[in-house]
């Protein structure tokens, strides 16, 4: 099991990250949350979760240990697997979703895709008693910059065809948002079109 890996941060997408260790590029599948944590930085430490499947070896990363333990909470819920833990942490900061898993907030949770009403239920009911309020160890979330490689609309609809969305609808919603708002971060219209699609 890796724990971490600390390197240089040699390409970041909202979506996926690649660590250079020791001459090795660790590809990893990571959050919103994370990427805005490492968005402009050069090198790091990123705390990892190893998936091994019959058909794939993935690395997932997380900026701060609380995210993934709350990643491993919900890959314990019966029907979320990696992928919809990931998007679950992209759509809500650690300490915003333990608050909502705390308030019952069922609204919240289906507001995400392949989220339904009683997947949101499983996590509410499965999850209630193991994550504590008290656990918030402050929101290091902050919004630092776009993503140097391309324009925000671009990188945004290609983290969005990588987390699972077809890209017609993501350009769509894309677009819509930036008409509406041009000036937000790639993140953040990330974020705005998980809650549309």
């Amino acid at each position: 099991m890796i724990e971490y890996i600390r390197g240089e941060v040699a390409e970041l997408t909202p979506a996926r990250m690649i660590l250079e260790c020791g001459g090795i590029g660790y590809e990893l599948n990571i959050s919103l949350n994370t990427y805005s944590a490492f968005n402009g930085k050069k090198n790091g430490l990123i705390y990892v979760y190893e998936v091994i499947r019959e058909d794939a070896h993935l690395l997932f990363g997380f900026s701060e240990k609380t995210e993934r333990e709350l990643f491993l909470m919900l890959i314990t819920v019966s029907g979320v697997g990696p992928n919809t833990a990931r998007m679950i942490l992209s759509s809500f900061p650690p300490s915003e979703l333990i608050q909502v898993i705390a308030n019952k907030n069922e609204t919240a949770l289906t507001s995400v895709k392949g989220i339904g009403l009683k997947t949101a239920q499983r996590i509410l009911v499965d999850l209630k008693n193991k994550v504590k309020t008290a656990s918030i160890g402050g929101d290091s979330t902050s919004v630092t910059g776009t993503y140097a490689g391309g324009t925000v609309a671009e990188e945004a609809i290609a983290a969005l065809t990588m987390l699972g969305f077809q890209k017609a609808p993501s350009q769509k919603a894309v677009v819509a948002i930036l008409k509406d708002a041009p000036g937000l971060l790639v993140e953040q219209v990330i974020k705005a079109a998980l809650r549309m699609l």
